[in-house]
């Protein structure tokens, strides 16, 4: 935590002509502050770097014994996709086995990822932070490194690596790999439904599996490239636009189970024969995949170690002042009907 003994109270009610008992109440969240003051005391806060509670916890040597989880601001459906549940199950294994407890939080309410952490942090509810996803430009991330506060991330940082503990697949492999698998069972047009614009994993999927494509001699085509969110009605708006496309693919990489199944919904229900006409590959290696009408070829990324340590790396930055450091979980491509067949 960044040194702000110089920075008290009173300096904070001075700025945002309040009282400093008024401060205290916006820092214990009591009822009776109206929101006008709270805003106007917590940005005065931010600009001072003033954190009290977290402060005093260190100095005090004590801890609360909680990390904080935060999950992304996509949607309310966000735990649909098996991906968070498994690696939230990891997390809770790994913080039970390092004696903490979880705290578990989403963007709700109309409130950003970043006012979550800094809610956390100035009510002092947890010891350290774990990000569950990296974009660009990350202002949680910034924020967290300003100030010195322990946290890791399931992803990996666009910048500032050497701050960053995180955790992640080699995504550009394994996207490299599933691509030139395709075009090695011979497969010429193949498209990419990608996940969302601007998170680090999508970045790191589109540039591998271009390089896939620029060494198997095939052309990329900008056209059979496509971006969304991670969820089941993506796979089915870009199902339906794949099979308006003259011609169609032979292949399709989709970056999220989920996302494959809406699409294959689509597919088999045009006729599409899967996986001769059309071979199917995804990512995560869920029970959508293994348990689909037609099985799913499908990169196994480890959810659940992946949540269980970014647990680790957290716990060494907590209790060893540990920055900067990274762990690649390693990935498998489990290959089932949707690109081999039906077994013989």
């Amino acid at each position: 935590m960044i040194k702000t003994n110089q920075t008290t109270v009173k300096d904070v009610a001075l700025k945002a002509k309040v009282s400093p008992s008024t401060v205290s109440r916006v820092i214990s969240n009591h009822p009776k502050i109206s929101e006008e003051t709270r805003k106007r005391v917590l940005k005065v806060m931010d600009d001072l770097g003033y954190y009290p509670n977290a402060i005093a916890r260190s100095l005090a040597s004590k801890k609360t014994g909680t990390l904080g989880v935060i999950l992304p601001n996509r949607s309310e459906d966000l735990l649909l996709n098996p991906f968070f549940p498994e690696a939230l199950r990891g997390i809770i294994k790994g913080a039970a086995s390092a004696s903490y407890d979880v705290l578990l939080s989403s963007s709700t309410e109309g409130k950003s990822e970043l006012e979550i952490v800094k809610t956390f942090i100035r009510s002092s509810k947890v010891d350290g932070i774990i990000l569950m996803s990296s974009k660009v430009n990350d202002e949680c991330q910034e924020y967290l490194s300003s100030i010195e506060f322990p946290f890791s991330l399931i992803g990996s940082p666009y910048d500032h690596k050497e701050k960053v503990n995180h955790v992640d697949n080699d995504n550009y492999m394994a996207a490299y790999e599933l691509t030139t698998y395709l075009s090695m069972i011979g497969r010429k047009r193949i498209a990419l439904i990608a996940g969302e614009v601007g998170q680090m994993v999508t970045m790191k999927r589109i540039e591998g599996y271009k390089k896939a494509l620029q060494e198997s001699n095939l052309p990329f085509d900008e056209t059979l490239l496509y971006t969304g969110k991670f969820d089941e009605e993506t796979g089915y708006t870009y199902g339906v636009d794949i099979l308006n496309l003259t011609p169609m693919p032979d292949a399709l990489i989709i970056t999220d189970d989920l996302i494959a199944f809406g699409a294959t919904k689509v597919f088999k229900t045009a006729g599409i024969s899967i996986p001769k006409d059309l071979a199917i590959a995804s990512f995560n290696n869920s029970i959508l995949s293994r348990y689909s009408d037609i099985p799913l070829t499908s990169v196994d990324i480890n959810s659940f170690d992946l949540g269980y340590y970014s647990v680790d790396l957290l716990a060494k930055a907590i209790n060893e002042g540990v920055k900067g450091r990274k762990l690649i979980i390693p990935y498998e491509i489990v290959k089932r009907q949707s690109t081999e067949g039906e077994a013989k």
